[in-house]
């Protein structure tokens, strides 16, 4: 965040974030399974995003940027130990038994958890009745779209693994509410790379922990497997969470959630652009449903309520950026300047 006034971002950057996250995201899934096929979950996703928050941390670093302080690691540890080891881990372990559908459906219950958190913390924002209705109406189009005969495809659902994808996703939730108001570098790129190194040793310290170096046989591990991780290391990290770091700061959680009900529809359309699998009527009406909840969530509500909102935020932060710096005069212009802003928007 500048010291002057805020820039507001522009329309076209967000649907270009908004469009990496849904797509991309919704390619990963398959990315993913073709990783594991030779690499064990919590080694291959430690690697993915230390790989990448390295490659990312060195180019800032290299072009000037800030070193960052000794209380921004300590808040990119916790967002990388929640979004990446609890989220993204989770994930990882749990696409080792549990079917495909079921997983998504799962994973669906992130913009529940984030409404619901984004409710109850304090000065939280009361969900209105689009939100609720777009996140009722979400679960309701991802179910449609897997249809009950594919949850129990492959037999009984492993329940561990499925109470790791909904403590994953509630992970995730968490980590992305904290993010919004946790003290981090004032450049999102810089906080995006340092969340990944964080997250990224834990899970590679938590691969090792549980044994599976021990699993990991160099010898044996595919080309498949391999470009996957590439994939997921340029593409999924480095492109796609970078994207979902900064909408994280310049939308609303309940908008950027939306990528939990997109993923399955975006999932479902590659495979039948580019593996022939087939488009049925119901995945259609899903789509359709799915697209209404979007549009539901996203939906502007009146403008006292948001400016009220930007305004306590602003001050909030304002006020974080002073207990950091231990001096009100070096802040409060610029942040004051930004909250007085947002009464005009």
């Amino acid at each position: 965040m500048s010291h002057g006034a805020k820039q507001e971002p522009s329309r076209m950057g967000v649907i270009a974030a908004f469009a990496s996250v849904y797509v991309i995201w919704g390619s990963t899934y398959l990315a993913i399974r073709y990783a594991l096929e030779t690499l064990p979950p919590l080694l291959m996703a430690g690697a993915r995003h230390t790989l990448a928050g390295g490659i990312l941390y060195v180019a800032l670093r290299l072009s000037g940027g800030v070193r960052p302080k000794t209380l921004h690691w300590r808040s990119a540890a916790i967002i990388g130990a929640l979004l990446l080891l609890g989220g993204n881990g989770g994930v990882c372990w749990a696409e080792q038994t549990v079917p495909s559908g079921l997983a998504a459906l799962l994973v669906t219950s992130v913009p529940i958890w984030m409404v619901l958190l984004n409710w109850l913390r304090r000065d939280g924002v009361r969900p209105g009745i689009l939100e609720i209705l777009g996140v009722a109406l979400g679960l309701l189009g991802v179910v449609i779209l897997i249809g009950s005969e594919n949850l129990v495809h492959g037999g009984p659902v492993n329940r561990m693994a499925a109470f790791v994808l909904i403590a994953a996703s509630l992970s995730w939730a968490i980590g992305s509410i904290y993010s919004r108001h946790a003290q981090l570098p004032e450049s999102p790129l810089s906080a995006t790379a340092m969340e990944m190194l964080c997250g990224g040793v834990l899970l590679l310290l938590s691969g090792a922990i549980s044994g599976e170096g021990a699993r990991l046989a160099l010898e044996n591990v595919s080309l498949r497997s391999v470009l996957s991780l590439g994939y997921l290391i340029f593409f999924g990290s480095l492109v796609a969470f970078s994207a979902y770091v900064w909408l994280l700061r310049v939308s609303t959680p309940a908008r950027v959630s939306t990528y939990a009900f997109v993923n399955p529809v975006v999932a479902v359309a590659l495979g039948y652009i580019f593996a022939g699998e087939p488009l049925t009527p119901r995945t259609m009406v899903a789509a359709a449903v799915i697209v209404t909840a979007v549009v539901l969530i996203t939906r502007r509500r009146g403008r006292t309520a948001p400016a009220r909102i930007a305004v306590e935020e602003a001050v909030s932060i304002a006020e974080a950026r002073i207990r950091e710096r231990g001096s009100p005069s070096e802040v409060e212009g610029g942040e004051l300047r930004i909250a007085a802003g947002a009464c005009s928007e």
